[in-house]
């Protein structure tokens, strides 16, 4: 599943694209995604213009003239491909997995253009689109969620009363979306590292230092994701054909049985499972 960088890649390459431009038509191939698509989808976002593509946590969130929203998530496999009339892309694929060109089978959603085509391919079909109509309830879709990790409300007042009296250990709470939105697997267990915190450390035994370190180390490294083009799991070009190129540059993340990277350290990175999910860590300097 993409995390918040990747994500936030792909709603660059759609806002540079299809900001300003008004959708002409929705093609339907396949409504049964994770959420089924209505049967007025289409009615509703034809010759909608688009004001901006902004996005929260994993979600990208389409603006709309007269506060209407579509928002589009990519669950585990989808990815967004963008079709040129005018200028034809070598590459289609705005997102990090799979293929940088446009596959022929699982293309269930199309969005129309005038020399532009937007299309969804998602072969596992977890992903889904959905239709807001107000800004209320826009910011209701959202309300169970935790700040992202950019916001002024992710803070160190915030995790300290967040964490008081709570037994669950902190790789767990990194995951959980409530707690903060955006941050995977892999961010997680680079984040922890950076901060010297073992993952399996129950959050309410963190200090202050190390609730700060975890917030700014959070920044930080999802930034230089960011600024890195996201991380290349898999195949990853953008539709300049430019590749992610973070993934050089993990720490600890797919890195067990080799040497801590920190300088001076002689610890050995370790993986472990926490709620079924690879963990990766030193186990010399995050103990």
């Amino acid at each position: 599943m993409p995390e918040l960088p990747e994500v936030e890649i792909v709603r660059q390459s759609l806002h540079k694209r299809i900001q300003k431009k008004s959708i002409r038509k929705v093609i339907i191939r396949n409504r049964n995604l994770r959420l089924k698509i209505p049967s007025g989808f289409e009615g509703f976002l034809k010759d909608k213009k688009i004001i901006k593509v902004n996005r929260f946590s994993k979600y990208l969130i389409i603006h709309f003239q007269n506060e209407n929203y579509c928002i589009i998530h990519l669950g585990m496999s989808g990815t967004i491909h963008i079709l040129d009339k005018k200028k034809p892309l070598k590459f289609t694929n705005t997102s990090f997995y799979h293929s940088p060109f446009l596959p022929i089978k699982h293309n269930h959603v199309e969005f129309i253009f005038n020399n532009l085509k937007v299309i969804y391919n998602d072969p596992r079909r977890f992903g889904f689109f959905q239709i807001i109509k107000n800004r209320q309830d826009l910011e209701k879709r959202f309300k169970t969620m935790g700040p992202e990790p950019f916001s002024d409300k992710f803070n160190l007042k915030y995790l300290v009363n967040y964490f008081k009296q709570k037994n669950k250990n902190i790789k767990s709470f990194l995951l959980d979306q409530k707690f903060v939105s955006g941050i995977g697997n892999i961010y997680a267990s680079e984040i922890l590292f950076e901060s010297k915190i073992n993952p399996f450390k129950k959050a309410k035994r963190l200090n202050k230092k190390e609730c700060l370190n975890i917030i700014l180390n959070s920044k930080k490294i999802l930034q230089h994701a960011i600024n890195k083009g996201g991380s290349s799991i898999r195949d990853f070009k953008d539709i300049s054909g430019n590749k992610g190129t973070f993934q050089k540059e993990f720490r600890v993340y797919q890195q067990d049985g080799a040497n801590c990277k920190r300088s001076k350290c002689k610890g050995i990175i370790k993986k472990k499972f926490i709620s079924n999910r690879s963990t990766f860590f030193c186990n010399f300097c995050q103990n």
